[in-house]
């Protein structure tokens, strides 16, 4: 569970690194900031978590959190230009327009309905009481992602492109913020549920990346061979999912 967000204050010395977030005063501004302590990282570095809108400061065992500040003054323009370019954030609300399956869609309240949640003339609608519209449409989403990536994964994993061996022990579907997808040593292959709002062919592309960790659990070259035999739209996908990823960990 996330913790609040301290008040905003000067950059504190002295204060443990163990702190999840805070709101520091860079020389760009008003910043906010999670600390990461990591024991695999052999360096300090910064990324910018879109789905909390907020820099991450990675910390190796031994680094203290005063080099973090310091990497962070030093990059506090790039952190600030990063953080003011993130799309904004769109809720599970009345009016407003998601994307599903690459198509915008408009949510529509018919509260008087006895339909659940369906598509319908580019919307999707929900019924019920509105203080309940965001959780069952959430629930709608990540049912539509298990179903259609599910399926996605059998039809790739049993291709003749694919050999043996690709189909998963398990598939989960997890609400991330920093992987479309991840494959275990086991064979249990998760993807997030906000897929779903991507293009098929996006949808195709990650399916088949986490697929071919089956059989390679690195990223070496037989990895990518795999891959682009498994599917065509590796260049197209990553592009786009560096240009449109934001938006879709923005919503909901």
């Amino acid at each position: 569970m996330r913790r609040p967000l301290q008040a905003a204050q000067p950059e504190a010395r002295g204060a443990s690194p163990s702190m999840q977030q805070e709101l520091l005063w860079l020389p760009a501004g008003e910043t906010p900031v999670r600390w990461h302590r990591c024991r695999r990282a052999r360096r300090i570095s910064l990324r910018i978590d879109p789905r909390a809108g907020m820099v991450v400061v990675t910390l190796p065992p031994r680094a203290g959190r005063e080099a973090g500040l310091a990497l962070l003054r030093t990059h506090s323009n790039w952190v600030a230009d990063r953080l003011a370019a993130l799309p904004t954030v769109v809720t599970f609300a009345e009016g407003a327009t998601i994307p599903f399956i690459g198509e915008p869609h408009v949510i529509r309240h018919v509260p008087d309905a006895r339909r659940g949640v369906w598509i319908e003339a580019g919307e999707i609608r929900i019924s019920g009481e509105r203080a309940f519209l965001p959780r069952r449409l959430a629930d709608f989403l990540r049912a539509e992602a298990r179903l259609r990536l599910a399926r996605l994964a059998h039809g790739i994993g049993t291709a003749p492109e694919a050999g043996t061996g690709l189909l998963p022990s398990r598939l989960a579907i997890k609400d991330t913020s920093t992987r479309w997808g991840s494959c275990s040593s086991e064979g249990v292959v998760m993807f997030s549920w906000r897929l779903v709002m991507a293009p098929p062919e996006i949808q195709h592309y990650v399916v088949a990346h986490e697929l071919a960790h089956l059989r390679h659990l690195d990223h070496g070259a037989g990895f990518w061979t795999l891959v682009d035999r498994l599917t065509p739209h590796r260049a197209h996908a990553e592009r786009w999912l560096r240009q449109h990823g934001p938006t879709l960990l923005r919503t909901g």
